[in-house]
């Protein structure tokens, strides 16, 4: 009987064992801190995004209304094509369709090449914004303790008050 109170003592104590330790990472477990940030909000939101936006319309501005022009001048030229074509001589109307096409070429590569351009832009513009969208993240982090913080578009679900994109955004129109 000696021998089964014992094990039965045992196996309470190492109840008890298990159930402390179980406790202390349910204590540990409340401590965590963990946020959340919706980054796609920060790049479009943020001042620094609003000002590189700016600053890239700016930019590309001129060569918008270069290509707006060489628009205009192929609706002009088509336009009389359809309007005096087939009452002007031959060899005119077909210089004004070859100047057409080297117009309507000229406007193809231009709009390309200034949607690359633009796109590289925007790509290096990103980049930056990235950075210090990060280094902010990270300023937060450390400053409130978080020991995890999470992008917002991977998740099915989480709570508002664990959202830090405003302190991000608002760090970030602090520099």
């Amino acid at each position: 009987m000696t021998q089964v109170l014992l094990a039965r003592l045992r196996v309470a104590a190492a109840w008890t064992i298990c159930a402390g330790i179980g406790c202390s990472f349910v204590a540990q477990a409340d401590e965590i801190k963990i946020g959340v940030v919706d980054t796609e909000r920060v790049l479009a939101e943020s001042a620094p995004a609003i000002r590189a936006l700016r600053k890239i319309e700016k930019e590309f501005l001129p060569r918008d209304q270069e290509i707006k022009k060489m628009a205009t001048q192929a609706k002009a030229l088509q336009d009389l094509l359809e309007k005096d074509g087939k009452t002007m001589p031959e060899a005119d109307r077909r210089g004004k369709e070859r100047d057409l096409a080297t117009l309507n070429r000229e406007y193809q590569r231009a709009q390309r090449q200034m949607r690359e351009d633009l796109s590289l832009r925007q790509n290096d513009e990103v980049a930056t914004l990235q950075l210090s969208a990060t280094k902010a993240i990270q300023g937060i982090a450390e400053t409130e303790k978080y020991d995890l913080i999470l992008p917002l578009r991977d998740l099915v679900y989480r709570s508002q008050r664990m959202d830090i994109t405003e302190k991000v955004i608002k760090a970030l129109a602090d520099k």
